[in-house]
């Protein structure tokens, strides 16, 4: 009988994708009804959430949607990665290659977001690092499962040449 091996790594992967999805929900429950759910943030200082979250860089550029619901979308697509790889064949190279690709963009769009924080609101936002380290976190971690998937690799190939008469 063969059991399927399911890597912590993936797991790790769904769960921080899960906290992502979670705390976007969250600021998207801030932005549209900001009466009953309050913003639980500094809004003093250096760490200024409600500074950086009513600016015009917390939305969607050209519309009155937050960024927090394409943040939400990308933490859906990265949880629905990591459960396909998590849940069924997780030695599928494509999958672990689109989690890099997918969390590589990921952080680009975080750094340009750091960028707009530090540079020209001079503020951060402790929700929106929270998500940004989540998305780093994301990064290393995929670019870790590909490579242990690489030298696996390597190594059945090398298994299967010592096998091989010459």
């Amino acid at each position: 009988m063969v059991t399927a091996r399911r890597p912590i790594g993936q797991l790790f992967f769904l769960i921080v994708s899960i906290i992502g999805v979670a705390i976007s929900v969250y600021l998207i429950l801030v932005h549209y009804d900001q009466q009953n759910v309050p913003l639980v943030c500094s809004t003093r200082g250096f760490i200024n959430c409600e500074s950086v979250l009513s600016s015009p860089y917390a939305q969607v550029p050209g519309t009155t949607i937050p960024i927090s619901v394409p943040g939400l979308l990308w933490f859906l697509a990265a949880g629905g990665l990591a459960f396909v790889a998590w849940n069924g064949r997780s030695e599928i190279r494509q999958l672990l290659i689109a989690e890099v690709i997918w969390s590589g963009l990921g952080i680009l769009t975080a750094l340009y977001l750091v960028y707009v924080e530090l540079v020209v609101l001079h503020t951060l936002c402790a929700w929106c690092t929270a998500l940004h380290i989540l998305i780093l976190t994301l990064l290393i971690t995929s670019i870790f499962q590909l490579q242990g998937a690489s030298s696996k690799e390597v190594e059945e190939e090398e298994e299967v040449e010592e096998m091989l008469p010459l």
